[in-house]
């Protein structure tokens, strides 16, 4: 379970009066039962052990120049195992060190629901303040989307920051963008998300304007005027509509190039997946793109596109794509809807799963999820699943059951990648119209097309030009038709 240890404590079956609530906070787990839950499930806070970071080969005067934020990381089970739990507690700590942060300690707290009011409920909070305190945290992260009041009551109570999984994978993106375009998608989601969460203190949330501060209005130009808030809000709209003018700019220039691919009839195959699956990996497998890659989340926000061709000489596109995860911030699909619909108006999708993760599964369940919002659940796939190498063989013959149109690979090595390569070239579309022409020699660009862009099923050379039979492209047909 990624190296994360069960909940402490185990008790023995208790009855009467020795049936307390435990003040410690380590209660053993218990799967729900049909009458709900237990009185002391639900008043447990649990420490998870196994999630604190190491720093054992770091100096501490490089730790001091990193600064790094020291965070207690916070969840509610809600539904699923422990296993489910953990593992998505694990990968808030993952997140919570991609974004530069020292995790101390992680307490999850089986409840029904998230508590409206503070996430883990009003008497809880007081025992996560405790741990912050004796941590010497400055940051709590939460493994769920905050209301904006649950996060203004969290940072009353425990008196640090409070961040939720939506701001912590925002971060991240706002670490990782290079291009102008990815700044600018990031900068947008940020935008979304601040909007609903503005807090305005004290006389700052009232201003009236007159004189020369009213633009120079004067008498008559008085009134209640607006509040910080508003004021606020409406830079930020603003700011939002400008972002949207430079992307939609942007991306006139994407689609002239999908325009100038589908003009020349050439395939696109996306290789899309959860975040650190190995798709950067594989695209530089595949391909020699050369592209970075780093054993992080996210470490991929810009799209890159190859041109590579089949063992038959068929050219087809071949593009990374930004990584998912569960709960992907919707601000995040919106604002990244210009690059994620080069998935969905694909040919063929490379679905990358980390076949060494515990749960592969539901990382193919939340990249699915994903796909269905962007629109791309009806493109053909082929579920690649990545690091063979370093795969339990178990884990990987159950996916394998499961995904019956499935490729095991290892990036890393090459082992599979062939079997890909022809599993890719057999699901690539084919061209529509069959073609029994005479090319003449003087002809030639008109050869190479074919040899581009479609399948020649034979090729003779005769006196008066190029004898060909092949499949391609409508339009390329109807210039052979006509020599």
């Amino acid at each position: 379970m990624g190296g994360l240890g069960t909940f402490n404590a185990p008790h023995a079956h208790r009855t009467g009066r020795d049936r307390r609530p435990r003040r410690d906070g380590l209660a053993l787990v218990s799967e729900p039962g049909t009458d709900g839950l237990e009185l002391e499930e639900r008043q447990s806070l649990r420490r998870v052990s196994g999630l604190r970071t190491e720093l054992e080969d770091i100096t501490e005067v490089e730790y001091r120049q990193l600064r790094l934020e020291r965070v207690v990381l916070v969840g509610v089970w809600t539904e699923g195992t422990v296993e489910d739990a953990e593992n998505s507690l694990t990968e808030l700590k993952l997140l919570a060190e991609t974004a530069g942060s020292e995790v101390l300690d992680a307490l999850m707290q089986r409840r029904q629901k998230p508590d409206p009011a503070t996430y883990i409920g009003r008497g809880k909070v007081d025992e996560l303040r405790d741990a912050v305190q004796a941590s010497g945290a400055d940051t709590v992260i939460c493994d769920g989307e905050l209301a904006p009041g649950q996060l203004r009551n969290l940072e009353d109570r425990t008196k640090v920051k409070v961040v939720d999984r939506t701001a912590l994978i925002l971060d991240i993106f706002a670490q990782h963008a290079k291009s102008a375009e990815g700044k600018a998608q990031v900068e947008l989601a940020q935008l979304q998300y601040q909007t609903q969460r503005l807090r305005g203190w004290g006389g700052q949330l009232s201003r009236q304007a007159g004189g020369r501060a009213a633009g120079g209005e004067g008498i008559g130009g008085r009134g209640p005027g607006e509040t910080k808030l508003e004021t606020d809000r409406r830079r930020i709209q603003a700011k939002m509509a400008k972002l949207r003018r430079e992307l939609a700019m942007l991306r006139t220039t994407r689609d002239t190039k999908k325009a100038n691919r589908r003009r020349n009839a050439i395939p696109s195959v996306s290789i899309a997946g959860y975040t650190n699956a190995g798709k950067s990996s594989l695209l530089n497998r595949l391909t020699g793109a050369g592209v970075l890659v780093e054993d992080a989340l996210f470490a991929t926000l810009d799209p890159t596109t190859r041109r590579t061709q089949t063992s038959d000489g068929r050219v087809y596109t071949l593009s990374d794509t930004v990584g998912f995860v569960r709960h992907l911030p919707h601000q995040l699909v919106e604002a990244f809807r210009s690059t994620l619909e080069e998935v969905a108006e694909s040919d063929l999708v490379l679905h990358v799963v980390d076949g060494s993760h515990p749960d592969p599964e539901g990382q193919i369940a939340a990249v699915r999820e994903v796909f269905a919002e962007i629109g791309a659940q009806k493109v053909p796939e082929i579920v690649v699943i990545n690091k063979a190498d370093t795969a339990d063989p178990l884990v990987v013959k159950q996916v394998l059951a499961r995904e019956p149109h499935a490729v095991v690979v290892s990036a890393h090595t090459g082992e599979g990648i062939d079997e890909l390569l022809s599993a890719v070239e057999a699901d690539l579309p084919r061209p529509a119209t069959v073609v029994d022409v005479v090319v003449p020699y003087a002809r030639g660009d008109l050869l190479s097309q074919v040899h581009e862009s479609g399948e020649i099923e034979s090729l003779d050379h005769a006196a008066d030009g190029t004898h060909i039979v092949a499949r391609v492209p409508e339009d390329l047909a109807h210039q052979l038709q006509s020599l």
